[in-house]
């Protein structure tokens, strides 16, 4: 399962870099999707050196396979998406982030654990959306719809995966902040993406929950 799981994604990285490749952040969202969509349905597939988007699929798929489940890859794989877009361009966009919640809960379904799954979705999201009413010069909207998604597929593991997500994304993202302010690359005004930093937390709990 692992190792299918592995070959899987070196074969979907080369599409997954490809719709990536489309977001430049300089258009609008929309125009972007349609663009990458398109640039993805059309792709012939070649070899691209480094593979870096590919090694990193084959990577993330296996280990959510072998810690997680089958359940949980397609999450895995929406959620490496949402990370680079929002790493190149500060944006997370709803095109995506939207329709995953019923594609995500759908591939969850057989897990049995879909009811807890949905409140730990509107629990994270709640919580994140507070943390934008009160500061939404350092957290955006998308976060908040992005933690839903997060909240779905780890509480749908267990309370615990919920637990890891919120606490280690949170972290990263405080741990990136102070290593602006000690190499002076930024100062406490200083924005970047949030998102990757809950994504890498939402990978920690899918693997340590």
């Amino acid at each position: 399962m692992v190792i299918i799981a592995a070959v899987l994604g070196l074969v979907l990285g080369r599409y997954l870099r490809t719709f990536v490749q489309e977001f430049q952040g300089t258009d609008p969202v929309d125009g972007e999707f349609r663009r990458a969509v398109h640039a993805t349905v059309h792709l012939r597939p070649t070899v691209i050196l480094p593979p870096t988007m590919e090694v990193a699929t084959g990577l993330v798929l296996a280990l959510v396979a072998w810690r997680a489940g089958l359940p949980y890859l397609l999450f895995a794989v929406i959620g490496l998406v949402l990370a680079v877009i929002d790493w190149r361009t500060t944006r997370l966009p709803d095109a995506i982030t939207l329709p995953a919640y019923p594609l995500v809960a759908l591939t969850l379904l057989p897990t049995g654990e879909l009811g807890r799954g949905l409140l730990g979705g509107a629990a994270l999201a709640a919580v994140y959306g507070c943390l934008w009413v009160l500061r939404p010069q350092a957290m955006g909207l998308g976060d908040a719809k992005l933690a839903g998604l997060i909240g779905l597929a780890c509480a749908t593991l267990s309370w615990q995966a919920w637990l890891a997500a919120a606490f280690w994304g949170q972290l990263l993202g405080a741990l990136y902040a102070v290593g602006l302010l000690v190499s002076k690359r930024g100062d406490r005004k200083t924005q970047f993406p949030f998102g990757p930093f809950m994504l890498l937390g939402a990978l920690a709990g899918l693997c340590l929950g």
